[in-house]
This record gives structure tokens, sequence and C-alpha cells, in this order.
């Protein structure tokens, strides 16, 4: 008999943890991005490699303050592919990061895809927009824009406990 209370005790303690467990995982510490937050503010950096306002409408984005990989953003520009190749950084080696599944504007799957198949290009937004994170944005063919944060070489080498590479800006002095 007692060992039935102790199985569904066992069992409670199961459930609560996994729904604690998912909720930390895709809801805690996520707050989203309000259009006019300066973080829904999207720069893009000139081939002359000075950073411009991107004209932009609809945002919608979200963030935490626990890591600097979980800002997503999406909106549409009126700028096409084109402007954008004549005008902006091409950032090579970008990789749309996943994102909480509620979250239904970003899909980093179909953006990979996108990239792949020529129908999205990706550009610099801002280099270090937190040391060791660029800024990258997205533009496809229809004028829809996704931005997100991805580690760049300086921060690899730094997180990873290795010297900065060479041409990488003095990482932040620690506490």
């Amino acid at each position: 008999m007692k060992g039935k209370y102790l199985i569904s005790g066992m069992a409670i303690f199961l459930v609560v943890f996994t729904a604690a467990l998912w909720w930390a995982q895709t809801r805690a510490y996520y707050e989203p991005v309000p259009a006019d937050a300066p973080a829904a503010r999207i720069l893009v950096t000139t081939l002359a490699g000075t950073p411009e306002l991107l004209p932009l409408d609809d945002f919608e984005g979200i963030d935490a303050y626990t890591s600097p990989l979980r800002f997503r953003g999406c909106f549409t520009t009126p700028l096409s592919l084109a402007e954008m190749d004549a005008a902006y950084q091409p950032y090579p080696e970008a990789t749309p990061l996943g994102t909480p599944g509620w979250f239904d504007c970003f899909d980093s799957e179909t953006l990979t895809a996108a990239l792949a198949d020529g129908s999205a290009r990706a550009y610099l937004s801002e280099a270090n927009y937190v040391y060791g994170f660029d800024r990258v944005i997205l533009i496809t063919e229809t004028g829809q824009g996704y931005a997100w944060h991805q580690t760049n070489p300086c921060g690899e080498a730094i997180y990873e406990g290795d010297p900065a590479p060479e041409g990488c800006p003095a990482p932040p002095e620690r506490n």
C-alpha cells in the first residue's frame, strides 16, 4: 500500500518537474520587444562599413536578458534584394537560430532553406552588437526581414577560453 503512494508521489513530482523545465526552456525570461524599443531599431552595415538605419515596418520581436542569442525579430522592408546587395555588407556565415515554437513569425528551417535556394540573403546588421555576437538580418525576395544574434569568431574564441583572433576588438573586462 505504501509503495502505491510512493509511486504516485514520484509520478506527480515528475509531471511538475517536466512542466517547469518546459516552461523554463520555452517561456521563461522571454519578453516581447516593443516596436519603439531601441532593440527594434535595425541597423545594417553599408559596404563602406558604416551603420545605417534600415527602413522597416511591422516589427515583432522577442529577447531575454539571460543570453544575447535569444533575440529574434521579424519585420518588413521596402528595399529589394538588389538594393540591399548594392549597398550593404553580406553575411556569408549566417545561420538562423531556432526559436520557441510559440514565436510564429520566425522559422529557422524555412530561413535556412531560403538562404540555400537564393530566395533570401543575409547581411551584417551590427558587428559585435554585444561583444562576440553579431546582429544578422535576412531579407527575402518579398521584403520580409528577420533578425537574430549570432556568435562571431571573436566570441567563439573568448568563450572557449582562447585569446581573441587578430582583428577582434579588445574583450570587455570581467568583474
